[in-house]
């Protein structure tokens, strides 16, 4: 394990780095996919404890330079908070990456599976390994607000009796043991991240294959048709659309929408197709669509 994630940690120290702000401690799978994302750039992870505290750092110019977040899983779906809060932010997407989420029991080197009393960690973790936990029914299992702050709590305080579920690094940060790998019941649980940065950063000419916008239309027939008819004959090929209420307007939807196209020369016609058929069309992000990692 430790010369899985080695490289990785050395460049936590070094100078010249971006700073990246995620949603919970070093070792979250947050942390794997910004530093699988950005490769052998030297980036230094800032943790935050919420995802708006994400978007107030950035938005803010507070202490990061980039920032990553988790915006769909294979299995749980869209995370429409985050969606929510993208749309009503001054930022940008600039990138995204798909990770296997791997999860892991850990403890204090020393402990064996028998030895545990109780096991923390997030309640999302928690529910992608309950099959691998009815084989233990002494085992109690606790709702914690992050994987790798579970991890780091069981490491700091040298809890005996206690586990969590985190990945492989949050192990190796916090000196535990790895007791059981990929104890999640799914083994094709992915999660899409996406990668933010402030508007004002966003560059204005750059390679891109990926666009994600927001639109409302309106209550007549056919219009949503119309609004995804334009990326048709376009050539462009859609890969999702959501809908969410509107606060405030009851029974009006906000769409998301994400769609590929191959000739970034059609970007400008497509935009003014849909700005034509929609209401309150705003461009979240342009990017190079992204690559699936194992983990």
């Amino acid at each position: 394990m430790g010369l899985r994630w080695g490289p990785f940690l050395v460049y936590r120290n070094m100078e010249n780095t971006k700073k990246v702000v995620i949603q919970g401690y070093p070792g979250a799978f947050h942390e794997i996919a910004a530093r699988l994302y950005y490769g052998q750039e030297n980036i230094e992870i800032v943790p935050a404890d919420t995802f708006d505290q994400v978007v107030e750092v950035l938005e803010n110019n507070a202490g990061a330079d980039v920032g990553l977040m988790a915006i769909e899983n294979s299995i749980a779906g869209s995370l429409m908070y985050n969606y929510n809060l993208i749309n009503r932010s001054s930022l940008n997407i600039s990138g995204e990456i798909y990770l296997r989420i791997r999860q892991n029991l850990l403890a204090m080197p020393g402990t064996r599976i028998q030895d545990l009393k109780e096991v923390q960690s997030h309640y999302m973790a928690i529910a992608q390994c309950k099959e691998f936990f009815k084989k233990y029914p002494h085992i109690k299992l606790v709702e914690s607000k992050d994987t790798a702050e579970s991890a780091k709590h069981i490491g700091d305080e040298k809890l005996e009796g206690v586990g969590a579920i985190a990945s492989d690094l949050a192990g190796q940060l916090y000196g535990l043991n790895v007791l059981e790998e990929g104890i999640e019941t799914n083994k094709r649980n992915y999660t899409r991240f996406i990668v933010l940065d402030h508007f004002m950063n966003a560059p204005t000419s750059h390679a891109f294959d990926k666009v994600s916008v927001s639109f409302a239309v309106s209550h007549e027939i056919g219009s949503l048709y119309r609004a995804l008819k334009v990326l048709s004959d376009s050539g462009a090929n859609l890969t999702k659309i959501q809908s969410t209420p509107i606060a405030g307007r009851p029974w009006e939807y906000l769409f998301f929408v994400d769609f590929l196209i191959e000739n970034q020369d059609n970007f400008g016609a497509i935009i003014h197709g849909l700005s034509d058929g929609t209401k309150g069309l705003k461009i979240l992000g342009r990017y190079q669509a992204g690559k699936h990692h194992e983990g």
